[in-house]
């Protein structure tokens, strides 16, 4: 149930909120164990940057700011600094909430 709770939820977000070549989307998608996240220009359906925490060590929080800023580096490295931020139907707290923050102390604008 939470499932669909949140897939519909992120149909009504992907609504309002789309990325374009000059501010491009991040999205996020947490997993029980892992968290994942892109940056998408949905002009040309295409994901620009990618990160996650398979490879990384520590708390599921700490991992998750981690990939904010590896993701953050990776973008400005494409000449990314402005983006969409997509939550992709979870609550703004916890590992969502930390990939934000690394992506800013990364660099991003959203």
């Amino acid at each position: 149930m939470y499932k669909a709770s949140r897939v519909s939820k992120h149909q009504k977000i992907r609504k309002k909120i789309i990325g374009t070549k000059d501010k491009p989307r991040l999205a996020v998608f947490r997993s029980g164990q892992h968290i994942y996240a892109q940056i998408i220009d949905d002009s040309q359906s295409k994901t620009l940057v990618a990160a996650s925490d398979l490879k990384e060590n520590g708390t599921k929080k700490e991992r998750a700011l981690k990939v904010g800023k590896s993701l953050a580096e990776r973008a400005l490295k494409h000449k990314i600094t402005v983006v969409v931020f997509d939550r992709g139907g979870f609550l703004y707290q916890g590992r969502i909430a930390e990939i934000a923050k690394g992506a800013r102390e990364g660099g991003l604008k959203f």
